[in-house]
């Protein structure tokens, strides 16, 4: 296959993707209408008075679409009663049929709603895992029968002027699918494009499209390839981003913050879905300020023309970490080469509270043992400020790995020459310094001193100022214990994101190979708010976009004021963009109507006792339909096979029947066991 066609207009601006537009009853979704919020509701389908009322409340928390799952007919027929509960509650909220796999219920569901989702690799397809080498005359017939199978429902919906969501995922794509493609970003994209092809043989182009999965990376990938794709066959239907199986709490929200938020920086998105094992009511809110973000970046950046750079060196359908150097932070911890990113902390209090800090930091290694601090992040202001760091120095240097010494600009060179530093080999010093393109000598000096001195020196700045310069200076002193950061700043009408991805293009030329530090910070925060959700969803946006990216080998979030939660959210976002693996992952899908147990209960009760289990995946999944084809990536999953039972999995094998729900914990742990994977907790 030749290269894709690019996949947005800039990687460097938020230039929005325009779309055609689609009408979802009175809502209309992509061109240049705003972002549509959406979530799904919970409750079984049949009992209609609870689907009306949980729909009610999503309404009145902002959801502009609602969708509701049809597995059978049946449930299909209830979308009648619902839709007409809500119109005569004066509720004119479009309603979304999700079918996965019996046309029948989509035929059904067409009558009553103003939109119908349907998954490619469920619906009139098999998916049976079997392993088949399919020729070309094979492959033909199978699209055949396809094309039979699916044109009703196309025909349907042009009846009846409804809307389609061909919605990919990861893990459940079908035989056919799976033998030619793999299980890949391009099987999803390959799959989707085979279900448009045949809607569009009859003219119907009200579709709007997805690629999920429970890993951003994934999902990025998928979504990038899927609009490259479209481009080369001049389609341009919007699209609905979203994080399937995300999981709850912290996890899931930076999750579906990396995956959704990069795609919109990259101005690709026309509605979107925060997936959580929660009250879908809880969407809302953090759907909502992800939509808010990306409309003030695509306002912001309105008829501005791409900014240059227009090219990285980055391949965004191939996920490879970028190469870097290795460099030794302090005894036992290294960043570039082989390592894994190392996480630094910035302590928000002023250096003389000594005692106040020394604390923070011990109480953060010991309740945090399989995610500790790795580097402290100080604010040097003043000469007077070096000599608290000694202390502090003295206090930590058994407890930390390295301090990274941010020099202000009233602290020079000279004052580093004649001050006495501490000595040990137990805790190593990088200086951090911002630089502009007029300070280029400075940087080759501080370089130089550092090296001297075996510390290591961390330049935040520009690519601009990299390129004006300071690369030239640097590369000319080489590269040795040298970090590049942006943190204090960009370039002028790039976005966060974009000047990173600016800074590693401008290092390309001069310093190939020198790690990169991320910097949450609120210079390069989006829209900077003081409260732990909007950092949480900043933060994960850029660190995990440029993780995914394959660049980072470093990460601080500095906008946090309390030392634990800052710690635990860089280790958040590492694993939640699978860089670093600090706990059990799970993969846990949001509840439905075809759920067979309380999904919210019983991924708490799991994860109370599995949590400990460092690069363990557990799938929690509600019904078979999100089973061993959606939980591609889990080691182990628990799954609904009827009322009171649970089918137990090791990968997509079900190894365990019908198991009583109440032994089903224990089963489960028993399974891990068998394979090798379990430890015991640790008892303090």
């Amino acid at each position: 296959m030749t290269a894709p066609a690019t996949y947005c207009a800039s990687r460097f601006q938020s230039l929005r993707r325009l779309s055609r537009e689609v009408r979802v009853g009175n809502l209309a979704i992509g061109g240049t209408q705003p972002l549509r919020v959406q979530s799904m509701t919970t409750t079984p389908t049949q009992d209609i008075a609870a689907t009306v009322k949980q729909s009610l409340a999503l309404a009145e928390a902002g959801c502009e679409i609602v969708r509701i799952t049809a597995p059978n007919k049946k449930a299909a027929e209830a979308l009648g009663p619902i839709a007409r509960e809500l119109r005569a509650a004066g509720c004119d909220v479009p309603l979304v049929a999700d079918i996965h796999f019996l046309p029948s219920a989509a035929m059904e569901a067409a009558k009553h709603v103003e939109k119908v989702r349907i998954n490619p690799g469920n619906y009139a397809d098999k998916k049976k895992f079997a392993v088949q080498e399919y020729s070309e005359a094979d492959y033909a017939a199978e699209l055949e029968r396809l094309h039979e199978a699916f044109t009703p429902i196309v025909l349907r919906c042009k009846e009846y002027g409804r809307a389609m969501r061909i919605g990919t995922n990861h893990g459940s794509l079908s035989d056919r699918i799976m033998n030619r493609y793999g299980d890949s970003p391009l099987g999803m994209v390959e799959s989707a494009l085979e279900f448009i092809r045949i809607a569009e043989s009859h003219g119907f182009q009200d579709i709007c499209l997805s690629m999920k999965a429970s890993n951003p990376k994934v999902m990025i990938e998928a979504y990038r390839l899927a609009v490259a794709r479209m481009n080369e066959e001049g389609m341009h239907y919007p699209l609905h981003l979203g994080v399937t199986e995300a999981g709850d709490g912290e996890d899931a929200r930076v999750k579906s913050a990396i995956g959704i938020g990069s795609l919109l920086y990259d101005g690709l998105g026309d509605t979107i879905r925060v997936s959580l094992t929660e009250d879908p009511v809880y969407e809302i809110p953090v759907a909502r300020e992800l939509a808010n973000k990306a409309m003030q970046l695509w306002e912001a950046s309105k008829g501005v023309e791409p900014a240059t750079p227009v090219q990285d060196a980055i391949d965004p359908y191939d996920f490879k970490r970028r190469p870097a150097a290795a460099v030794e932070l302090g005894k036992d911890c290294r960043i570039g080469g082989d390592a894994l990113p190392a996480v630094i902390i910035k302590t928000q209090h002023s250096l003389t509270e000594t005692q106040t800090i020394i604390g923070d930091v011990c109480r953060t290694q010991t309740t945090q043992k399989d995610s500790r601090i790795e580097g402290l992040l100080l604010k040097i202001e003043s000469v007077e400020a070096l000599s608290a760091f000694a202390e502090l120095y003295r206090g930590l240097e058994t407890v930390l790995a390295a301090f990274f010494l941010e020099l202000s600009d009233a602290v020079d060179l000279s004052d580093l020459e004649a001050f006495d530093w501490p000595t040990g080999e137990l805790c190593g010093i990088t200086l951090v310094q911002t630089l502009q393109p007029e300070d280029a000598f400075y940087a080759a000096q501080l370089h130089q001193f550092c090296r001297q001195r075996g510390f290591n020196f961390a330049l935040d700045c520009t690519a601009e100022a990299l390129e004006n310069g300071i690369g030239v200076q640097l590369q000319a002193n080489g590269s040795e214990g040298l970090i590049l950061s942006c943190g204090a700043g960009r370039n002028a009408g790039i976005h966060p994101l974009g000047g990173y991805r600016a800074l590693v293009q401008a290092a390309h030329k001069f310093l190939p190979q020198v790690p990169l530090w991320i910097r949450n910070t609120n210079t390069n925060a989006l829209d900077p708010k003081d409260y732990f959700s909007d950092r949480l969803l900043e933060g994960s946006i850029l660190s995990g976009a440029l993780l995914c990216d394959g660049l980072g080998d470093v990460i601080s979030i500095e906008t946090e004021p309390l030392t634990e939660k800052a710690n635990a959210l860089a280790y958040n976002i590492l694993q939640g963009a699978r860089a670093r693996i600090s706990k059990t992952e799970f993969v846990a899908c949001p509840s439905c109507g075809r759920t067979l147990f309380d999904l919210q209960e019983v991924t708490q009760t799991i994860r109370a006792r599995t949590n400990h289990l460092k690069g363990v995946t557990i799938a929690i999944m509600g019904c078979i339909v999100n089973g061993p084809g959606e939980m591609a990536d889990a080691d182990f999953g628990y799954v609904g096979g009827a009322p009171e039972k649970i089918n137990l999995y090791v990968g997509r094998e079900c190894v365990e029947y019908n198991v009583p729900a109440s032994e089903a914990l224990d089963r489960l742990i028993d399974l891990i066991k068998s394979h090798g994977k379990w430890v015991e907790p640790d008892a303090g």
